[in-house]
């Protein structure tokens, strides 16, 4: 068996996409790509996504990108324990959380907060207050459902899913920041959330250097 995930250390898709092959306990190799690069992420990259994101997947000769088709790819090709809850209620619960922090989450917690705060605008010295204000503001927004429409330790109930490994490269960059720490933790049970998370060995083994768990 041969996987080989091509994509950044640094991303939070790469990341996500890293958990679930953690959790699930398979060997895979992570091939880099930078799409920052100078000359962007390359020809190759390019054949395996035409768009020039990351992750790409590889199995066996089997091809697949966008994170989430990855990830239940994963959770349902490889043995281990599953990352999709059984019951129907649950599992749609699950994908609207991924859905929420894909369309709400990731822009206003990482290139709103994160960035302007710690990432390269802060370190350039060119962050806008306002992006971050309304950063904050709408990360608040997300923070506030994560921590309603749960109910258990983990984001879909008492069973680890695919939306916790979605969740948590996106908090542990809003983290970083004193500001973004100090919003997660007006959330009881999300902070209850992030420090059971951040222990996981999975969790541990893929932290990028930039992230603050």
């Amino acid at each position: 068996m041969s996987v080989t995930l091509h994509g950044a250390a640094y991303s939070i898709y790469v990341r996500i996409a890293r958990l679930a092959l953690e959790e699930k306990g398979v060997a895979y190799q992570l091939n880099a790509v930078d799409i920052f690069a100078e000359d962007g992420p390359g020809a190759a990259h390019h054949a395996r996504h035409p768009f020039g994101k990351i992750p790409a997947l590889e199995h066996d000769g089997f091809a697949l990108y966008e994170t989430a088709a990855i990830c239940r790819y994963v959770d349902e090709a490889f043995e281990g324990p599953p990352l999709q809850p059984a019951d129907v209620r649950e599992r749609t619960r699950m994908a609207q959380i991924i859905g929420l922090l894909d369309s709400y989450g990731y822009r206003s917690m990482v290139w709103s907060v994160y960035v302007e705060l710690s990432g390269d605008a802060a370190q350039e010295g060119r962050t806008d207050r306002a992006t971050v204000e309304a950063g904050l503001e709408r990360s608040a927004v997300v923070l506030g459902e994560l921590e309603r429409l749960g109910d258990g330790p983990f984001l879909t109930g008492q069973a680890l899913s695919l939306a916790d490994l979605h969740a948590a490269p996106m908090l542990a960059y809003i983290m970083v920041p004193e500001e973004g720490r100090a919003l997660v933790a007006r959330y009881p049970r999300i902070a209850a959330w992030v420090e059971a998370m951040r222990q996981r060995p999975a969790v541990i083994a893929t932290r990028p250097e930039e992230a603050g768990w």
